[in-house]
């Protein structure tokens, strides 16, 4: 896994100076009747606190887009097991695999909407997945479904302007083809091109040494 972005030491610091002068504040409320005592009082009760949950959101938002995380509830197995199928049809394992994308975020990268809204979008949603993985009733693998169409915009993000994108021959079947791929009117996905994703419903097909395992680096 990455390291987050704000090392955990900065938070931990700073929650342990708040509940100090949250004590004292609270042992100690004579100490708010003066101008220091009251600024004193502003900065335990209000500043640090916001300070801290700010540096905790940072950390929190750095370690859900990992791979790691993603796949850490029981029902994401098959998903994760997907992304080791020794077979190049299988676009997320071959991405994967192949370092097409980060395999500490692969999850996140090619799963969030990337307009300025999106990842915030995406977390109110992992909302409701951390509900009904604790307290609602559990889908079966197999009918866990996107929430809307898988949209190009995810595969042109890192193809677009790729030399093997517009000149493949695939891509130029039609006149108007590229055009209707960078338009969203024509799916990667679905479109019979790249339409072998995660297929966990295929993976009882392969033997254990199908199965790709990442060497110990």
């Amino acid at each position: 896994m990455l390291p987050p972005s704000v090392p955990t030491s900065l938070v931990v610091g700073p929650i342990l100076l708040a509940m100090a002068l949250v004590c004292i504040v609270i042992f100690k409320p004579a100490i708010l009747r003066n101008g220091a005592g009251q600024i004193l009082g502003f900065f335990a009760l209000f500043l640090l606190p916001l300070g801290v949950g700010g540096l905790g959101g940072a950390i929190h938002n750095d370690n859900a887009q990992t791979t790691e995380y993603c796949l850490s509830c029981h029902i994401m197995d098959d998903w994760g097991k997907s992304l080791h199928v020794d077979d190049n049809e299988f676009v997320p394992a071959d991405h994967f695999q192949n370092y097409l994308v980060s395999r500490d975020k692969s999850c996140y990268t090619c799963h969030s909407d990337y307009v300025w809204y999106g990842s915030v979008t995406a977390k109110i949603r992992g909302l409701k997945h951390v509900y009904v993985q604790y307290l609602g009733d559990m889908p079966e693998p197999l009918d866990i479904e996107l929430y809307e169409p898988f949209n190009n915009r995810e595969c042109l993000k890192c193809h677009e302007g790729a030399r093997s994108y517009y000149e493949s021959r695939h891509h130029r079947k039609e006149d108007d083809m590229l055009a209707r791929i960078n338009a969203n009117a024509l799916s990667c996905m679905e479109s019979k091109c790249h339409d072998v994703q995660h297929n966990i419903d295929e993976l009882d097909d392969y033997d254990e040494d199908e199965f790709w395992q990442e060497a110990d680096e």
